[in-house]
């Protein structure tokens, strides 16, 4: 059985560390494993957690707030030999066997599984599989908003239907908290994009795969609890996360169709300031900026 890599960034993660290093011998199990962590530089006790925790754990220490891109790749290159790896958030809490369900469904086409997240207390799994982005999609998101437009696959990129996630369901991309890779597909799609500090690159990865030929499924068999970030409610991340929307699909289509999404992706940010919302005001202003697509946004 070839070993799976479990592949951490942590950044003052202290706090949720702990959680996640009890679950994941009954989330590994049936697998040999080995933990690789990169560190950007936490200003907290994250590493000294790590050394009392899991004293056989890699620890990779980048010395700067260097992405989660960037803080994969480090962890990925000091892994050694490896025939899959496993990239999750430290606030994921992998279920019984999660790990090996997902490795199982790798192959046939398949270089990414995800499996199904619950958000902390839940009771239905969320929503974590998503759809290419369209100027057609942001607009249905903008004007009916995305849970709704979900249920109509040409209207956004959210999928909602409850039977997606009953099912193995391939996907464009989905949420990357917890991530099984091929080793296949990594030597195809090669270093994660470290231009995105943190946001999209999940995305771009996905749709990278899915380029070379490497589908992305959800496996719904596998469970693990998401204890989730603070994306919707901070202005900085939110306008991090929408920049970084429209930086990937600029990446991948014209500049007409990317003034056209820009657009959108702008309505629906300002619609959602004038309800009071401030992370899509900040959102909004950020948008409106010449040149805000230029510099890739940072920490």
């Amino acid at each position: 059985m070839s070993t799976v890599a479990v592949i951490v960034v942590t950044w003052n993660s202290a706090a949720v560390l702990p959680g996640f290093l009890a679950a994941l011998p009954d989330g590994m199990a049936g697998l040999d494993w080995r933990l690789v962590v990169a560190d950007n530089d936490s200003a907290d006790d994250t590493v000294e957690v790590l050394r009392t925790l899991a004293p056989d754990a890699t620890v990779v220490r980048t010395g700067r707030n260097a992405g989660y891109a960037a803080g994969v790749n480090a962890a990925l290159g000091a892994a050694g030999s490896y025939g899959t790896a496993l990239v999750c958030n430290p606030d994921i809490r992998m279920r019984q066997g999660c790990a090996k369900r997902l490795v199982d469904q790798l192959g046939d086409g398949v270089g990414i599984v995800v499996p199904l997240l619950y958000e902390d207390g839940a009771k239905a799994p969320h929503h974590s599989l998503r759809r290419e982005s369209s100027v057609l999609r942001a607009l249905g998101e903008a004007v009916i908003g995305n849970t709704r437009a979900g249920r109509f696959p040409a209207l956004s990129e959210l999928v909602t239907d409850p039977a997606a996630y009953r099912r193995p369901t391939r996907a464009d991309w989905a949420t990357g908290a917890l991530m099984a890779i091929s080793g296949e597909c990594l030597a195809a799609c090669g270093p994660w994009d470290e231009s995105f500090f943190l946001y999209s690159e999940e995305t771009e990865y996905c749709l990278r795969a899915r380029d070379r030929g490497y589908a992305t499924q959800l496996e719904p068999t596998a469970e693990a609890v998401h204890l989730g970030g603070d994306s919707q409610v901070s202005p900085r991340l939110w306008t991090l996360l929408t920049l970084n929307r429209v930086r990937l699909y600029r990446r991948r289509h014209g500049a007409l169709a990317t003034a056209a999404f820009r657009a959108a992706v702008l309505l629906r940010e300002t619609s959602r300031a004038a309800l009071g919302r401030p992370a899509a005001r900040s959102a909004a202003a950020a948008l409106a900026r010449p040149g805000a697509l230029r510099t890739p946004p940072g920490p």
